[in-house]
């Protein structure tokens, strides 16, 4: 039997349940949250619970908000259950601890043209609006990483400033109501795994506020602070195996969340309308965000492209699984230690060698049901934003790449739409359609592949890293996945 997850049944859960041990009707709202994924709520969401559970900070609760038509799915969902979410952390030997999340008390009703959504950032109890909307979601170039004023997105934005169909254009049109009002700016934050995203969320707001309104624009850039974050927890999307192991603890929870039993947050302290005390809930404010996120973006991020577009040819589900294959493991190893470890730098307490083992045993995690599918999707982002950089870096200071040209050689492998066995792998990328129409191509002529310069630039006219490219497409399509991983693991 189940209990119906709500506010007033909290009491009825079991002893082993945790459950907010504060009153919910005396939080007021300060943060106003796009994009309630499970991310947001096993991360930032659980911090503001913890300051909570201490008494502190009862003025920072969440209006949760979303522009998509799945958003106003979830909102529907949290809605029944009074916003709260179940939280189940999994260590190596299954489940550590559950526990009912309280922070949320509101989600904007998700409309055509965000009125709603812009109304409630407008008002003056919001200070913080924070977002998590994927790492390609920003609207950036991908060939100069600056804003892509282009996309039929942001000249819609640009073009219907009070009724936005983005995130950013709605975040705009909010500044302007308050500038006008005399209410103020708030902070905006990124919590999406960018190097820079503080940077580039002002990017986008600043760029796209300037195509309508320069004077907003320059308001905005002068008023508003975005600062820079690094945001970590292995979170798997929730499927059938997730509702059915909260059923387990007898709550039925229409949304629950597993996550890993690690977290960390840095976040830089420059937050123009005040902020919760998360370091007081364990998270980290530095000055020197960008060398936490530099170690997790190149070791941990990218670590997730080296395995995954291998694991799909060879059709291998899991990320614990992958790391459980000898060969990919080797692999993932070695292009770690001897190819993305030296442009690292280590951060307090934490050398680059300690992190990739700490990474190791983290995707290990036989608990963690992290889908190959999942991490892989979106390549078309991750790859030039977390893997090319320590390409780029190699080929300039004499560092080795063949790894890392194995890696693209795999990716375009998975992009061509089999796996080795013959089973079909099914679209992952929003540019899929290119992708595999390149992939394709680039089976008799690897070198097609590298001329998508939005991904790669130049480094197509790079021949240390172009040769170990077609070299190692050529030699998969030959001979397959194993044989190549064996040929790297076995180079000096």
């Amino acid at each position: 039997m189940t209990i119906k997850l709500q506010q007033n049944s909290l009491a009825s859960l079991g002893k082993e349940v945790l459950i907010p041990g504060y009153d919910r009707n005396t939080l007021t709202p300060g943060i106003l949250h796009i994009g309630v994924g499970n991310f947001h709520r096993a991360h930032q969401s659980w911090y503001l619970h913890r300051l909570f559970q201490q008494g502190l900070n009862k003025d920072w609760a969440i209006v949760g908000a979303g522009v998509r038509p799945y958003d106003e799915k979830m909102r529907e969902k949290m809605k029944a259950q009074d916003y709260l979410t179940t939280l189940i952390e999994l260590d190596p030997s299954g489940v550590s601890s559950v526990e009912v999340v309280g922070s949320m008390i509101n989600y904007v009703p998700v409309e055509e043209g965000n009125a709603p959504l812009i109304e409630r950032m407008a008002q003056a109890d919001i200070r913080i609006v924070s977002l998590t909307v994927t790492e390609g979601g920003y609207y950036i170039d991908p060939a100069t990483k600056g804003f892509d004023s282009t996309h039929p997105d942001m000249q819609h934005d640009a073009a219907n400033p009070a009724q936005p169909r983005t995130a950013f254009g709605a975040i705009i049109a909010a500044l302007k109501l308050r500038r006008d009002k005399g209410i103020g700016p708030f902070t905006g934050q990124s919590c999406d795994n960018l190097q820079g995203n503080g940077d580039i969320l002002r990017q986008t707001c600043v760029s796209l506020a300037r195509l309508s309104d320069p004077e907003l624009a320059d308001w905005i850039d002068h008023h508003c602070t975005f600062p820079n974050s690094m945001v970590d927890c292995i979170v798997p999307a929730t499927g059938p195996k997730e509702l059915a192991l909260v059923k387990e603890f007898g709550i039925d929870d229409a949304v629950p969340v597993t996550h890993e039993n690690f977290r960390q947050w840095v976040i830089e302290d420059k937050f123009c309308a005040g902020r919760p005390d998360w370091d007081r809930a364990g998270a980290t404010f530095s000055d020197n965000v960008h060398g936490y996120e530099a170690q997790k973006i190149r070791i941990l991020n990218a670590g997730h492209q080296l395995i995954v577009n291998v694991a799909e040819v060879l059709h291998i589900e899991t990320i614990s699984e992958i790391m459980a294959n000898v060969k990919i493991h080797a692999m993932f190893r070695k292009i770690q230690l001897e190819e993305i470890v030296p442009h690292v730098v280590p951060v307090p307490g934490m050398t680059p060698e300690q992190y990739v083992d700490l990474i190791d045993r983290r995707f290990a995690n036989p608990a963690i049901i992290d889908t190959t599918r999942r991490v892989a999707f979106d390549g078309s982002s991750r790859h030039p934003g977390m893997v090319l950089p320590t390409v780029r870096e190699g080929l300039a200071n004499g560092i080795p790449v063949e790894g890392l040209a194995l890696v693209e050689a795999a990716w375009a492998r998975m992009c061509e739409g089999t796996r080795e066995d013959g089973s079909v792998i099914e679209p992952n990328d929003p540019f899929w359609d290119q992708l595999q129409q390149r992939a394709r191509a680039a089976k008799g002529n690897p070198g097609t592949w590298l001329e998508m310069r939005n991904n790669y630039g130049d480094l197509a006219d790079q021949p240390r890293f172009a040769e170990s490219f077609e070299r190692w497409l050529k030699m998969i399509y030959a001979e397959g996945m194993e044989a190549a991983l064996d040929a790297y693991i076995e180079m000096k």
